[in-house]
């Protein structure tokens, strides 16, 4: 039986065929994570989607005109106000526990996440929102794209850990120039960077991501779990360690039915029928 989905306030989680959607649903405030239940929205969509057997693939995009707007700026001028109580107000310790405690679990969730998460970038990706984008593991941008690490601008830091993730994408120079200017790229550029997997025009946008999608819901459940753990072992393993995972995780894999009819299948020239067993 599959697992429901889970209830959330600001943003909208649906299963297809294998894959969640989960879409940002505040575009009266361009999807910001502070300031609104997004944060709490992306946790429970991935704990659910890392408990739920019947996903295989996760899909996050934004609705409206932004994918994310990042930090609330609005909530950062007023974080002094009376009764301010966001995630910008307090004393030194009383901000880095807020961060610790809020926007900085993303990056340990999204990190953490089973299954392939592709971002599906419908417009302005900014700040923590840009953040978000690069913890997923593909991008694709509408041609409305705009990607900026702009956190400089307003005299503070990624203090998301989009610092950690950006360099690994498309190494410390290129980084370094986004970061240390907090300049706006468009959709084209960050292509030829390698922000973007691929750059379609708004309206391919979803059927794009979904096709990128399918392919990946179409294989084996289990490998594509297992691949997924390897591919992050790999950034963090001696060579000698992570083949002995490599070991194990195979052996895993061959003794599943999935395996056998994924042969089976090939041999003869049919698509494969998997029960993720």
């Amino acid at each position: 039986m599959s697992k429901p989905t889970p209830q959330l306030l600001d943003a909208t989680l649906q299963l297809e065929n294998r894959i969640a959607l989960l879409t940002l649903n505040r575009d009266d405030v361009r999807n910001a994570l502070t300031g609104t239940h997004l944060i709490d929205d992306i946790l429970k969509a991935i704990q659910w989607v890392n408990e739920s057997a019947d996903v295989s693939v996760l899909v996050i995009t934004g609705a409206g005109k932004a994918f994310s707007a990042g930090g609330n700026i609005k909530e950062m001028l007023e974080r002094d106000g009376e009764h301010c109580d966001g995630a910008f107000s307090g004393n030194v310790y009383e901000v880095q526990d807020k961060y610790r405690r809020g926007i900085q679990k993303i990056p340990l969730a999204v990190y953490n996440c089973e299954v392939p998460v592709i971002a599906a970038i419908n417009g302005a990706a900014i700040g923590a929102g840009f953040d978000l984008t690069c913890m997923c593991d593909m991008r694709i941008g509408s041609t409305e794209a705009l990607l900026g690490e702009t956190f400089v601008n307003l005299g503070i830091i990624p203090g998301d850990g989009g610092a950690w993730f950006l360099q690994r994408l498309i190494g410390y120079q290129k980084a370094a120039d986004m970061t240390f200017t907090g300049r706006l790229v468009k959709a084209d550029e960050a292509k030829t960077m390698g922000l973007l997997l691929d750059v379609v025009n708004p309206e391919e946008l979803m059927p794009s991501a979904m096709k990128l999608a399918k392919q990946i819901a179409a294989k084996p459940p289990q490998a594509t779990r297992l691949t997924k753990r390897l591919m992050k072992a790999a950034q963090r393993q001696e060579l000698a360690d992570f083949l002995d995972l490599c070991a194990v995780f195979q052996g895993m894999c061959h003794n599943t039915e999935d395996h056998l009819e994924a042969v089976s299948a090939f041999v003869e020239k049919r698509p494969g029928q998997y029960k993720g067993q």
